[in-house]
């Protein structure tokens, strides 16, 4: 049972950003400091795209590489990491809430591979440290450069 009343839960969520955030902000700062130019949240062409936007709407989008990023929050996309917790209160509930977000990563990530373009994933926890986040970013964008 949760401990706190409907409209204060509703209110608490309603303050939780999906664009923006601190680490998105983090990882952003980087690739434009190691020369990376990019798009925010998903925005192509409609040549690509017909809506002009790339499923799952990716924090980051680099048309010259083909490439987007995914800056994932460790709880709300089971990293498995120690932020990454289920909840103790109302377990059912956050456990099939999260495991929708997961299963909704992996169809949009097929989604973006089939348009030819490839996907990395930027977790949360990563962000915190930022002499390592530029080896992680620059191994990652190795492995997906053309």
């Amino acid at each position: 049972m949760d401990n706190i009343s409907k409209e204060k839960r509703s209110w608490n969520m309603s303050r939780i950003k999906g664009k923006d955030t601190k680490p998105e902000i983090v990882v952003r700062s980087l690739l434009h400091k190691m020369g990376y130019r990019f798009r925010l949240h998903g925005k192509i062409s409609k040549k690509i795209c017909s809506k002009g936007i790339l499923p799952g709407k990716p924090d980051i989008v680099m048309v010259k590489y083909r490439t987007v990023v995914f800056i994932h929050g460790c709880f709300w996309h089971m990293h498995g990491c120690k932020r990454s917790s289920m909840p103790k209160t109302n377990r059912e509930y956050w456990k099939n809430k999260l495991e929708k977000n997961v299963e909704r990563d992996l169809e949009n990530r097929k989604k973006i591979e089939k348009l030819g373009y490839r996907v990395v994933v930027i977790w949360e926890c990563e962000t915190k440290n930022s002499e390592k986040l530029a080896d992680i970013i620059t191994e990652r964008m190795k492995f997906h450069a053309l």
